[in-house]
């Protein structure tokens, strides 16, 4: 591998493993929220919001950590500017005391906070105001979760990204390079003391919330369902532990996770399967995580050609990442790891996004289950073929398919469920 592709693959590592406490859109609004509030200098009388349909979207249904179990935007707004500490960016609110909870409720109950959706054709936008008096803030995240495009007071710009064209621009490194056979090369020769921190984290967190997800009671308990009604089985506590961690995100818990393409969601289901599968077969801490880089970069490269936010379930792309890393536990490579993925896709691919809710956790066991499924096909010697519905021959052609499906083909789809969450 020549030198700028293992170096764009360290740095696409570093951009996307981060952590988040919360759903990732509820957080983003917190963000934006606190960043405002610090820029006008005090509480504001009224808010206004202004956000892109898909961010409605996932919003709409989810628990927003840390707030006493306040759910949809005006609770993450209020959260952020009463209690938010933007310094911690996606952990906004992971500080947050009940005094803080306490002022959020009394924001809630007395404030004017008005969403609206915003103007511009982005799939992800957010614009948060705040005004006091005659003074006004106002801060927009375009693109993705924690990307500043623009921040004015009283009319006068503060800042503006310039370097992203204002706003047209995703801010994102570039992806287009990325494939399959690199991926796996990258994995084998990454210095790993180059990703150790980052993985740690991501299985010291997710690990963690996956437990807290099996121990408390949280959303529809999918992950304890599984393990109740099939056993212990590894197959069955691979995807049982990322539906548990889900479970108990969407509802609110305030451990942290380590995201993936921007979700948490993604962020634990490409990663804890490969960590419950690396504690079955034995396997050294190297080789987990060299699994972990196969999976994280698998699930990126899919995603990449779909976009952040869509009507393409995002779990999928993360339960496919999974199978990928889970067959190079077992010392699959190229050919191997390829068909894992097309496998995959051929039986998971429909799952449609409906906003972040307890559902997403079902949703992600059922793409952990065709990860593992599409590994154990090609390992007894079956696979889909080329012409079998969208699959093409080679994986990227496949892949690219994928892409299309979600970006292009499912752009009506996502209206229409949006205009049914809305009632409209």
């Amino acid at each position: 591998m020549d030198d700028e592709s293992y170096k764009n693959y360290l740095d696409i590592l570093k951009e996307e493993l981060v952590p988040a406490m919360g759903c990732t859109e509820p957080i983003a609004i917190a963000y934006a929220a606190a960043k405002a509030r610090d820029v006008l200098g005090r509480e504001p009388d009224r808010v206004r919001i202004e956000a892109s349909d898909n961010i409605i979207k996932n919003v709409k249904s989810v628990v927003v950590p840390n707030t006493g179990n306040f759910r949809g935007i005006e609770a993450a707004a209020a959260a952020g500017i009463v209690a938010g500490d933007a310094t911690q960016v996606l952990e906004v609110i992971s500080s947050v005391d009940e005094e803080g909870r306490r002022g959020i409720k009394t924001f809630l109950e007395n404030r004017e906070i008005k969403v609206c959706k915003t103007r511009s054709d982005l799939i992800f936008d957010l614009v948060v105001t705040l005004f006091s008096g005659e003074s006004e803030a106002s801060v927009r995240i375009s693109h993705f979760h924690t990307h500043i495009v623009l921040i004015t007071k009283d009319g006068e710009i503060l800042y503006q990204n310039r370097d992203c064209d204002e706003i047209e621009k995703s801010g994102l490194m570039d992806r287009s390079f990325m494939n399959v056979m690199d991926i796996l090369e990258f994995a084998e020769a990454v210095d790993l003391s180059r990703v150790k921190d980052l993985l740690d984290r991501q299985i010291e967190y997710n690990t963690r919330i996956a437990e807290e997800g099996l121990k408390g009671n949280w959303g529809a308990n999918i992950g304890s369902i599984l393990l109740e009604t099939w056993g212990n089985d590894i197959k069955i506590r691979a995807k049982a532990m990322a539906a548990a961690g889900s479970d108990a995100r969407m509802s609110g818990c305030e451990l942290p996770v380590v995201i993936v393409s921007g979700s948490g969601n993604q962020g634990i289901t490409a990663s804890v399967p490969v960590i419950e599968y690396a504690k079955e077969l034995g396997a050294e801490r190297e080789t987990l995580l060299r699994a972990l880089v196969v999976s994280n970069l698998t699930t990126i490269h899919q995603k990449t050609g779909i976009g952040r936010l869509s009507a393409y379930c995002g779990a999928v792309c993360a339960g496919v990442g999974a199978g990928a890393g889970i067959t190079w536990l077992h010392g699959g490579r190229f050919r191997e790891v390829a068909h894992t993925i097309v496998n995959a896709l051929a039986t998971v691919s429909g799952i449609i996004c409906d906003g972040a809710k307890p559902s997403c956790a079902a949703k992600i066991a059922s793409s952990v289950d065709a990860g593992i499924l599409g590994f154990h096909m090609f390992q007894k010697g079956y696979q889909f073929y080329g012409g079998d519905g969208i699959v093409k021959k080679g994986v990227e052609n496949t892949i690219a398919n994928i892409g299309r499906l979600g970006r292009d083909g499912m752009r009506e789809t996502d209206k229409e469920i949006i205009r049914m969450m809305l009632g409209e």
